[in-house]
């Protein structure tokens, strides 16, 4: 992640350079410039070049690009880096050997304390003792209310701050008033949500994640109480507004390919986040959760606040929370994208697809999303940045923190089922066509009326011996075919033997017994005279050279007979 713009009241937008954690980047604004006095004058004397001049004094330098820093940065960017550092409880270091930076913490926390560090105004520097900045008391980030703030105390100028931070719309009901350069707006809280709503949802339409920022100083009263032993709803109150900041956080490559992959293979990928609805929309369709097609059901939507209200396929859990059971269960399809999700939003997303026989894999990182990855059917919690409770609660941990290794893994768990299935047929279908011979073969009699076995017992343990084991290991490690994501999932009480496989038992299982006796049979009676022998079950003698023959040519169809349906066995379905 990586802080990329913020915004002021009354200084608009200011873009911030530089990837990853090392602090180095620059941040700017567009500034508009006055036009010179000559350029505002036209003393052409036709109306096209009165066109034509007008419009080179306002493209002519009307805005500059103004590098911020110490020397003219304004008190509202200060005091928002102040709050992006110290309402913050993440770490930026550079490796001593390799110089690389890297970040403890919350990813989010992380590239605000690397937005404060361009400015100069990281942790380290506002605690050290030339600014003496200390933290008083910390009211933790909390799911159900998206919002975290601190108290902290400047030991020079002797203030105490409390800086708060959090999703936009339970940052808002905090605050009384904006900051406008030096002054503060009074203003309440639809007012200034209805004036912060277009530059959220710019910001939003372009994937970023939007956090606000607000402060206020404490009153005397306060600065004699201990913080820690007071209500944070009683603290987080009177609040002055000071800004927005986006946060990119950019899909890996792969994660389009592998969610284009997951439709293909009918898993249905849902998007359940904590971004702002606009956020989750963009983002779901840079990765391909949400298609072209849905653009219709979410653009254009009219109301009072148009970011909360994108359509069918794009909820916030406000909305989806307010439905009854039956009510999800009547929409003809569950929403791919919630935003602004509690705890109790995911597992009731996980009980509606349950409700339509679903199996629910869960992804998760944080404390919050514990009770979905043990309710869902399969959960799977974040190796890298994923908390222990997290981890606990899961039955897989992906090391990589990779949509793609989930998608792998199922491509891979398709291959192995299919495998077993495949060498299941074929060892099942073997023995049937064993079975048969040996079964028809009981009608084959001498002249003393004792059975002539088709197979003597040493030929059907060698039989067993070439078309068991070789091709079971065969097929066990076979690849999976290119088009094993484009098979439909498979019911989950189907088990190893389908209909399919059972019919395909069945059919090459007598098919090939029939041929192996049939074959005993020509070989007998069309090649040879029909004799059977004296006591060929016992040994050989010149009257069993004729039945030895057409046991030799049993064992043979049997035995390539297995042989190639092993082969063809590869790929059950196609050709």
């Amino acid at each position: 992640m990586v802080l990329v713009r913020a915004w002021l009241p009354g200084e608009g937008f200011f873009r911030v350079a530089g990837l990853g954690f090392e602090p180095a980047g620059e941040v700017t604004k567009k500034q508009r410039l006055e036009p010179p006095t000559d350029a505002r004058i036209n003393f052409a004397q036709d109306s096209a070049n009165d066109e034509k001049n007008s419009r080179v004094a306002s493209d002519d330098g009307s805005e500059e690009t103004v590098v911020v820093n110490a020397s003219n940065m304004s008190a509202s960017l200060r005091r928002i880096a102040q709050g992006a550092a110290l309402c913050n409880m993440s770490e930026i270091r550079a490796d001593d050997e390799t110089g690389y930076w890297y970040g403890i913490g919350d990813p989010t926390e992380i590239a605000l304390q690397v937005f404060a560090s361009k400015l100069e105004m990281g942790k380290p520097t506002l605690t050290n003792d030339d600014n003496q900045w200390k933290l008083v008391c910390e009211y933790p980030f909390d799911s159900s209310i998206k919002r975290m703030s601190v108290v902290a105390h400047n030991a020079i100028t002797g203030e105490k701050v409390l800086f708060l931070k959090g999703a936009t719309e339970r940052v808002v009901p905090c605050c009384t008033g904006r900051q406008d350069g030096e002054q503060v707006s009074s203003m309440s809280t639809d007012d200034l949500q209805e004036y912060l709503d277009p530059q959220i949802q710019e910001m939003a339409r372009d994937g970023l994640r939007v956090l606000s920022i607000a402060y206020r100083y404490l009153t005397p009263d306060e600065e004699s109480l201990d913080m820690n032993k007071t209500d944070r709803e009683e603290v987080e109150v009177n609040m002055t507004f000071l800004g927005l900041v986006g946060i990119y956080d950019p899909p890996r490559p792969e994660s389009l390919p592998s969610v284009m992959e997951c439709y293909r293979a009918g898993i249905q990928v849902t998007m359940l986040t904590g971004d702002h609805p606009e956020t989750a929309a963009a983002i779901a369709r840079q990765v391909g959760i949400l298609q072209d097609e849905d653009d219709e059901d979410i653009d254009g939507k009219s109301g009072e606040h148009q970011a909360i209200s994108l359509g069918p396929l794009v909820m916030t859990a406000r909305e989806f929370d307010r439905l009854s059971d039956e009510e999800i269960d009547a929409l003809p399809e569950l929403p791919h994208v919630i935003a602004r999700c509690s705890p109790d939003t995911k597992v009731k997303m996980i009980e509606a697809m349950h409700r339509r026989n679903g199996i629910v894999a869960m992804t998760g990182d944080g404390v919050n999303d514990s009770p979905s990855l043990k309710f869902a059917d399969v959960g799977i919690a974040m190796g890298l940045t994923g908390s222990d409770v997290a981890k606990q609660a899961s039955e897989i941990i992906l090391t990589d923190d990779n949509f793609a290794t989930i998608v792998r893994a199922i491509r891979e768990g398709r291959r192995v089922f299919s495998n077993i299935q495949r060498f299941c047929c074929v060892l099942v279908s073997g023995n049937v066509a064993e079975l048969v011979c040996l079964i028809i073969g009981l009608a084959f009699r001498d002249k003393f009326g004792e059975t002539v076995f088709p197979l003597s017992p040493v030929a059907i343990l060698v039989n067993n011996l070439l078309t068991g084991t070789p091709p079971a290991m065969a097929l066990g490690i076979e690849k999976a075919w290119p088009t094993i994501m484009d098979e439909p999932p498979r019911s989950p009480s189907s088990g190893l033997f389908t209909w399919e496989v059972q019919g395909d038992i069945i059919f090459y299982g007598f098919g090939m017994g029939l041929l192996s006796i049939s074959n005993f049979w020509l070989v007998m009676n069309g090649f040879g005279d029909g004799n059977m022998g004296e006591e060929c079950n016992r040994g050989y003698s010149e009257s069993c050279d004729l039945v030895f023959r057409a046991r030799g040519t049993v064992f043979a169809t049997l035995t390539l007979a297995i042989l190639l349906h092993a082969y063809n066995c590869r790929r059950i379905r196609g050709p």
